[in-house]
């Protein structure tokens, strides 16, 4: 962390602090202090804690469309359509483990967690990054497993809230509760071939 750039270690020191303690509990001197300089010093490079706060968001924001929507996620590429209902489950354990245990992500997860009622910018991401992109996203896979005959046809869009939505409520078991994450990756695991012997046409699996 010593040998990031200034502006950059701020960020990574807020985010580690808002996680902990919420927006409300931590102050710019605080800032400064874990990121290793005097108060005063920080505002040469921003304006105060809500600017940092909001260029921690865009951070964030910049590193889960470039991994996710890359398909790079932990240094795991898996950025093609699946084929098959097996290649879908095993790409989505894949983004699954990632969204979990990256550092970065948990943490703004935590933070979206305490701030959601109280910014209305966190609260339009919460319903964003929980849901709504995971949604967009494998709508399209579906269809595309649809014309491929893989997935029965049915209502893309439907079948993807069907598919994510679970699985958002286990992902937030999991930060409440991370000693059940062996049970929580089976539960997500029995969903997804759950999804499959339902949805799946029975000759491509």
């Amino acid at each position: 962390m010593d040998k990031m750039p200034t502006k950059e270690r701020i960020l990574y020191a807020a985010l580690n602090l808002f996680s902990e303690k919420g927006y409300d509990g931590v102050g710019v001197d605080l800032i400064a202090e874990h990121a290793g300089m005097k108060g005063p010093s920080l505002y040469r490079h921003y304006k105060g804690k809500e600017d940092i706060f909001n260029s921690l968001i865009d951070m964030v924001e910049d590193y889960y469309k470039e991994r996710i929507r890359s398909g790079n996620q932990g240094g795991k590429t898996n950025d093609k359509t699946p084929e098959t209902m097996e290649e879908l489950i095993h790409s989505s354990m894949v983004s699954i483990e990632f969204t979990m245990h990256d550092e970065i992500i948990q943490k703004t997860r935590k933070i979206m967690a305490m701030e959601q009622f109280r910014n209305d910018r966190i609260s339009r991401l919460t319903s964003r990054y929980h849901l709504e992109n995971m949604q967009e996203m494998y709508t399209g896979i579906f269809k595309d497993l649809m014309q491929k005959g893989v997935l029965k046809q049915d209502d893309p869009e439907s079948l993807s809230l069907e598919f994510v939505a679970p699985v958002s409520l286990l992902i937030h078991m999991y930060d409440r509760q991370p000693e059940r994450e062996a049970e929580i990756m089976e539960k997500i695991r029995k969903h997804f071939t759950h999804f499959a012997d339902v949805y799946g046409n029975k000759q491509q699996l």
